[in-house]
């Protein structure tokens, strides 16, 4: 069940991704698509890592916060 909510998750966020790079005039072939791709869901990854970190942090009372306050 878990493994079918990750996928769907996943495929959301793709699905978003690619509706906003269709619509983008700057892409001028599908090399530039895929790598606008790529480098956007590497971008989210590295942000929701950050999270969950935050998040264990948080948990084990280790202090750590964002915003840098």
């Amino acid at each position: 069940m878990q493994s079918g909510l990750a996928r769907l998750m996943f495929e959301n966020a793709f699905n978003n991704i690619d509706r906003a790079l269709r619509n983008d005039e700057g892409l001028a072939s599908e090399l530039d698509y895929a790598e606008q791709t790529s480098w956007l869901l590497f971008l989210k990854y590295l942000d929701d890592l950050e999270k969950e970190r935050e998040d264990e942090a948080g948990l084990a009372g280790d202090g750590a916060h964002s915003g840098g306050v």
